[in-house]
Parts: C-alpha cells; structure tokens; sequence
C-alpha cells in the first residue's frame, strides 16, 4: 500500500511537471525611454531547444511587433532540423528576426544553421550592433557571441552605438552583464539559466528570472521557453515576452 501510494505521488508531481515545463506563458513589459514619442514592441525568447513553438501562442500576440529577439539557445544537438524551421517560419510571421548565438546552437553545426538563417531571412547579431529598423528614435540592438565558447567581443558590440542612442544589449548568458559597467545599455536582455528549470521553493541550481529597473535602466532575464536535458519544470515557468518601449520627450517612470 505504501508502495502505491508512493508511485501514485511520484507520477503525480511528474506528470505536474511535464505539463509546467510546456505551458505557453507570455510575460508583458513596459519600458519608459526618452525621445520622440513612439511605442515600439520587442517579442523576445531564448532558450528554445526542442520546443516546438505554440501556434496558439504566436496567434494570441494581437499587438503589432516590431522585432523579434531570438535570445540564444534556438536549437541544440537533439533539435530536429524541420523544428528550426518551424519555429523560424512561425517567429518570422510577428516581424523581422534576429538571432544571438547561445551555448548550444552551434552543437547543430554552425554553417547548416547559417544556411538556414540566410534561407530563412533572419540576421544574426554577433559581436555587432544593427540599427533596429520602422524606429522614430535611433534604438539599436548590439549583441555579443556565445559567452562561453569565448567569442564573445562586447567592445565591437558598442562599438557603433553612441552614449545619446537607445541600445538593446543582448547577451544568451547574463554573467557577462556585470563585466560591462564602462557600456552604456538602456536595456540588457539574457536567459541561459531556465529559471534553475527545477526549484524547490526559494532554492535551485540557478536563479529564477527576473525584470528589474534601476536608475533608468532595465534588466531582462527569462526563465526560456524549452528546456535542456529532460522536458520537466518545476517552480521556473517557462516563458516568452513581449516587451513595449515608449518612448516619451519627458521621461516617465513605469515597471
């Protein structure tokens, strides 16, 4: 009777974590930023894998999106190349895509998903800045490589943003963020760690995700919308973000 009891609770809470490790979450933001009056939207994921990215999920996002962020983490090893497709194909009917390299992408092999990113007609953003386009204030997205695989180079990252512009800094791991102290950022996105993708209560092998804002300036790390090694969550949902920027000539104060 224990014995049952005990495999009727241990399939239960695994069964609970399957279903958590695949909800479709979208978390909104708002961003206050100064200059010309404009609302630009920013839809940003990270940490894909081997997801297959809802349908319903891309057909519930009602407001325009003006780019798309792929944060790192699009594929890995496991990842069928049709799902690469998919989900870009999917990504790419909310706006232009952008992607950043993440610690796993290349293990598809780096020149296949080239191909596949020229194909597919989303640019990647490697150690680079690109001026992100349909913007009434200058807003750029600058971005470095894989932090781990120690291509990353945030000097030629900022090398073309200037102190006056908007920047959006993306880096797949947010260690590096605290490095960066002398670059100027309005806001730095990252995800990599999942949320600790398995937490009891307060404690997990990484830290949850957060949205925070500190002197004018906003930090971004999502919990991602896959999962590595096995497709379980627990205390770290997964999620996905839309992520409004108004820009206003006297700067208002929002979370």
């Amino acid at each position: 009777m224990i014995v049952l009891a005990t495999v009727l609770i241990f399939g239960s809470i695994l069964s609970f974590m399957v279903k958590e490790a695949f909800e479709n979450n979208v978390i909104h933001h708002e961003i206050s930023l100064k200059g010309k009056k404009e609302k630009y939207t920013i839809f940003f994921i990270s940490d894909i894998h081997t997801r297959l990215i809802s349908d319903k999920l891309i057909q519930d996002i009602n407001a325009p999106i003006n780019a798309v962020i792929i944060g790192g983490d699009l594929a890995d090893r496991r990842t069928k190349i049709s799902t690469i497709y998919r989900n870009l194909h999917l990504l790419k009917t909310l706006g232009p895509v952008y992607f950043v390299w993440g610690n796993n992408d290349r293990e598809v092999g780096e020149e296949r998903l080239r191909e596949i990113f020229q194909e597919t007609g989303v640019q990647i953003v490697e150690n680079d800045a690109v001026l992100l386009p349909n913007t009434i204030n200058r807003c750029w997205l600058s971005a470095v490589d894989d932090l781990s695989s120690r291509k990353a180079q945030p000097e030629k990252a900022f090398s073309k943003c200037h102190p006056e512009d908007i920047v959006i800094f993306v880096s797949h791991n947010p260690n590096l963020f605290s490095k960066l102290k002398d670059y100027h950022a309005d806001l730095w996105l990252g995800g990599h760690f999942h949320g600790g993708q398995i937490r009891l209560g307060p404690f997990g092998i990484y830290p949850v995700g957060s949205f925070s804002a500190k002197d004018g300036k906003y930090t971004l790390i999502s919990n991602g919308y896959g999962t590595s090694m096995v497709p379980l969550r627990f205390g770290a949902k997964p999620e996905c973000h839309i992520i409004d920027l108004n820009f206003h000539s006297e700067l208002q104060t929002k979370g």
